[in-house]
């Protein structure tokens, strides 16, 4: 079986519960680290899968990779390699395939819920589970590039995941979460943690709150998130 390509855009924002969600399911993954020079792959049809962790930089920043990824997404589509992305990876691929990235209605950091919309796709690929409760840490957010069908949404910003084609699917939060990256970004960025929780940005004492549990709980959506989408897999 061809490996799935993970895209991670920063050393801080690795591949977390999915590399062990791969790794757990036997699936060959390669790590393509563009923040260490890693160059984008040029063919889209040498993976099974291609997935795009997280990132501080923008969608529209004018980085060495920005042109080249968006050249891999539209490649991966028409060959219909699944793609997933997660935060700025969902951001890339939106971008990419005609939506647009700009600032966000509300900036969103901590444990929040989302919704899953009533489209048919949602019940399909969240086993019909209504409300969840992710985690965000973001200042961008994209609009659905033509042909996606929104599938997750919240109050504070209505674009919070979207499925094209039934086997690509691209989240403005992050599900992909571990212990070690939630502590490991509250120590890295401070500023931008409020010393008291409110609207959608918590406190580093309310995230860290009952930690083991929400990423317990997180885990297991992701689980079934990447086994929906693992079934598109080209082998």
């Amino acid at each position: 079986m061809r490996p799935v390509a993970v895209i991670r855009f920063s050393r801080s924002e690795g591949p977390g519960r999915f590399g062990e969600w791969l790794d757990a399911q036997r699936l060959p993954w390669t790590l393509v680290a563009l923040d260490r020079g890693d160059p984008v792959p040029s063919d889209a049809e040498a993976w099974s899968g291609i997935g795009m962790m997280g990132g501080p930089m923008g969608a529209n920043d004018p980085t060495p990779w920005r042109d080249p990824l968006a050249a891999l997404v539209r490649d991966a589509v028409d060959a219909r390699v699944p793609l997933i992305g997660h935060c700025l990876g969902g951001q890339v691929m939106a971008r990419a395939l005609g939506g647009t990235v700009a600032r966000a209605p509300v900036v969103e950091i901590g444990w929040l819920d989302v919704e899953a919309t009533a489209d048919p796709a949602a019940t399909d690929w969240f086993d019909g589970e209504r409300r969840m409760s992710v985690f965000q840490w973001h200042y961008d957010a994209f609009t659905l590039p033509p042909g996606a069908t929104r599938v997750l949404a919240n109050a504070h910003n209505a674009n919070q995941g979207y499925v094209l084609d039934d086997r690509h699917v691209g989240f403005q939060c992050h599900v992909e979460m571990t212990r070690e990256l939630v502590t490991t970004w509250c120590d890295m960025a401070p500023d931008e943690l409020p010393a008291t929780s409110s609207g959608a940005r918590q406190s580093r004492a309310d995230i860290l709150r009952d930690l083991e549990t929400r990423v317990r709980s997180l885990n297991a959506l992701a689980d079934r998130i990447y086994a929906r989408w693992s079934r598109r897999l080209k082998h």
